[in-house]
């Protein structure tokens, strides 16, 4: 039997132990204004059904009415989380530097297939892969996943969802690519890109031949893009640095009337730590400080 004091100890500890878990919720809480869900979505166009994780403010009962822009984000399984806690941070009320957001993230099924524009099997050393079980197989079907976001994901998006028509799209290497793809053909998509080590080498340089041809000298483009690459791990002097000089160049002399863009190397990195500083510097170039 427990004798009275060792009862009257016991309950100090707890009540104790109540309050101090009580404070640490206390302070915590303020910060805590953002949910995740995961969604199983359907696609007639890629004739599958498509995992979707989406990261969303929650209700503001000072203002019920609040939207928010949407960042798509390419290759959800491998970077939703960090983008979430970066967009949950840097518009925390004590930061304040970019605007709560939505990120749609897009898990992958057959990420060649979804995220290269043309059927190509020239691997990154321009030689061909013939092997019967190559990764580059099947390839060429970026103008299909940007459809089905067009035409299924994004209508879904903005009508669970409160959106504002300020929509963001990101990738990281092949998802780069898709995203410079989808800024020259489909411009109206999206009012921001984000390019992280785009695999410009993809079939002998398209994209940069696609770029010269799209982007006219003096012409107009009202688009943000933000792109980037590390030290890529390779022995040939880094295509994807070559291939980012460049596109800079180029896009510098397009001298393109509304294209605001920013081309950032991280040459401490590798090409999957670079994701890590550069999704946070695209975000702070986006939303140029100070933000309001």
């Amino acid at each position: 039997m427990m004798n009275p004091i060792s009862r009257v100890a016991k309950s100090l500890v707890l009540l104790f132990m109540f309050f101090t878990l009580h404070a640490t919720a206390q302070k915590i809480t303020p910060y805590l204004q953002t949910t995740s869900q995961v969604l199983e979505l359907p696609s007639r166009v890629l004739n599958e059904t498509r995992t979707i994780y989406i990261h969303y403010p929650k209700a503001d009962s000072t203002n019920p009415n609040k939207t928010y822009p949407v960042l798509y984000l390419m290759d959800g399984e491998s970077h939703f989380e960090m983008l979430s806690q970066y967009t949950d941070y840097l518009s925390r009320w004590d930061v304040n530097v970019i605007p709560q957001m939505i990120i749609v993230g897009i898990v992958n099924t057959k990420r060649t297939r979804d995220l290269t524009p043309t059927e190509s099997i020239i691997n990154y050393f321009g030689q061909p892969d013939t092997s019967r079980v190559s990764w580059m197989k099947p390839s060429g079907g970026n103008e299909r996943f940007l459809q089905f976001i067009r035409e299924e994901l994004k209508p879904y998006v903005d009508s669970h969802y409160k959106t504002q028509p300020y929509n963001i799209l990101a990738g990281h290497s092949f998802g780069g690519l898709a995203s410079v793809y989808c800024l020259l053909t489909h411009p109206e998509m999206f009012q921001a890109y984000i390019a992280v080590s785009p695999s410009f080498w993809w079939d002998r340089e398209y994209i940069l031949k696609l770029a010269d041809q799209k982007l006219k000298k003096g012409g107009s483009l009202n688009k943000t893009l933000f792109f980037s690459d590390a030290s890529e791990g390779v022995s040939d002097s880094s295509t994807f640095h070559t291939n980012l000089l460049k596109f800079d160049a180029m896009l510098k002399a397009k001298t393109v009337i509304g294209l605001r863009f920013e081309y950032n190397y991280y040459p401490k990195e590798t090409h999957m730590t670079e994701p890590m500083p550069a999704f946070y510097d695209a975000l702070r170039f986006i939303y140029k400080a100070p933000y309001k």
